[in-house]
């Protein structure tokens, strides 16, 4: 479980991800992990997970192991955690006072020295407040070690390498499980290509209103009149979401068929992050818009040949006045002809 937070000055960048994985400090050559363990040692479990009544305090443990082969010193804490625009699980800087589940934690130590190759077993307990709202509450445990470096422009920066195992809690009470979209922008791309039908896409926020983490599934489908031309978005997985946490994302149907006033439809099927059936279930969040989708192209080409079309007529048409005009001229000849012969024969002989 990997990050580096740069910081010049006051300024603070952060980027905590949570991944089964040693972090790296690479100008240093130390590499180090924090787990969820029991009292003898890590126990396997993806993440600290709880549930809990208001009021309750349970005790635990994490295993900070020290991979690299000189010592570490490192400091320990918890934060609260949130999810990040892009979706992913991220933990309030280090200066940052924790105001939610991370409050909640006390940990054994706070600053650890391990020596090379070594694991140190820390405790700690979680309090739930006695008026701790129910629902889902996420937070983390993170070792950290700052480093001095610079960065692009030469100038000098801290950079901490922080490590963590995530924690998640349940608060006993109402659940209210929901997902939303909110702030969605359409946009359609249309070739002058005649034979490529246009790419709708939807940029979307999907925010958890409720009080329980959840994942999920968007999609989206575009049809025109009276159900014409319906199609389908593939399915997009919807990370995890924290309570009160929001993420963007985009969802594209390609090959639309342009049939001018369209509806498209966008659905998020929410599901349980931990997989564990709730009471409500989630119930599916769907929301509509209309779209103007005019096949311009098909429009030129179609002008293109209507004018070709009344243009051979018209020539048509000219031409076959042009041979009734003839053809009267060559009768009205012939008739002047046969007359001219008829007068000179009925004419008297002197």
């Amino acid at each position: 479980m990997r990050t580096r937070i740069a910081t010049a000055a006051v300024a603070v960048l952060a980027t905590l991800s949570f991944l089964p994985l040693p972090a790296h400090a690479a100008a240093e050559s130390l590499t180090w992990s924090v787990a969820p363990s029991g009292p003898e040692g890590p126990n396997g479990r993806a993440a600290l997970d709880y549930k809990l009544d208001p009021g309750a305090t349970v005790s635990d443990h994490v295993a900070v192991t020290n991979h690299s082969t000189q010592p570490l010193t490192l400091r320990l804490y918890p934060n609260d955690a949130f999810t990040t625009a892009g979706g992913g699980f991220d933990l309030r800087a280090g200066n940052a006072a924790a105001t939610d589940a991370g409050a909640w934690i006390t940990l054994g130590q706070e600053r650890l020295t391990l020596p090379a190759s070594s694991r140190v077993i820390v405790p700690f307990t979680v309090t739930v407040p006695a008026n701790a709202t129910p629902g889902d509450h996420a937070a983390g445990v993170v070792a950290s070690l700052v480093a001095a470096g610079t960065d692009a422009a030469g100038n000098q920066v801290s950079v901490d390498h922080r490590v963590g195992t995530r924690v998640y809690l349940r608060v006993a009470g109402p659940l209210n499980p929901s997902l939303a979209v909110t702030e969605v922008r359409v946009e359609a791309a249309t070739s002058w290509n005649p034979l490529r039908l246009p790419r709708v896409t939807a940029d979307l926020t999907i925010a958890n209103p409720g009080n329980v983490r959840l994942t999920g599934a968007l999609s989206a489908r575009v049809t025109g009149p009276f159900g014409l031309g319906a199609r389908d978005s593939a399915p997009v997985a919807v990370p995890e979401i924290l309570p009160g946490g929001s993420l963007r994302t985009s969802i594209v149907l390609d090959t639309v068929p342009p049939l001018f006033h369209e509806s498209l439809t966008i659905e998020i099927r929410p599901a349980t992050a931990d997989g564990r059936e709730i009471s409500p279930l989630p119930v599916r969040a769907v929301t509509r818009h209309s779209l103007w989708l005019v096949p311009w192209p098909q429009l030129a080409i179609l002008a293109l040949l209507a004018a070709l079309a009344v243009a051979w007529l018209l020539a048509r048409r000219r031409r076959a006045r042009r041979m009734t005009a003839a053809l009267a001229a060559a009768e009205q000849r012939g008739r002047d002809q046969a007359a001219s012969r008829t007068e000179s024969r009925s004419e008297p002989h002197a």
